[in-house]
């Protein structure tokens, strides 16, 4: 087990960038946004509103729930899936943050005030 902080910071980033991969597909984020009304719901309920087959929702699901974005709990026959709030809200802060710096990026890019600059943001690992 390494102690470096470079290394510390690389298994961060590294779990940055699984979930921004996971939300990264429309269809995936849309789920993410259905689950995080706060109500568990089933791979059958979440499909019902989406042009998407079972397969494929859970499919969707299951990348989620890798990236640790969504998570699922076995109850008779179904899994019921909702969102995880931390990362989902920790997820949307980097995005947000994203955006900002791009803003940033895309006036100051072309020479304007002859340096780039970003916001800064606390970076903080998921939990």
């Amino acid at each position: 087990m390494s102690r470096s902080p470079l290394a510390k910071l690389s298994r961060q980033s590294d779990a940055t960038a699984v979930v921004f991969a996971a939300l990264g597909d429309g269809t995936r984020l849309s789920l993410v946004l259905a689950l995080s009304r706060g109500n568990r719901q089933s791979i059958a309920q979440l499909s019902e509103s989406k042009p998407l087959t079972r397969q494929a929702t859970s499919k969707h699901l299951r990348i989620l729930e890798s990236a640790g974005v969504v998570r699922s709990r076995c109850e008779g026959r179904e899994n019921l899936f909702r969102a995880e709030s931390c990362r989902a809200r920790r997820a949307a802060q980097l995005r947000r943050a994203g955006l900002r710096t791009m803003g940033c990026l895309a006036g100051t890019a072309e020479g304007v005030g002859g340096k780039v600059t970003a916001p800064r943001m606390p970076l903080t690992p998921f939990a």
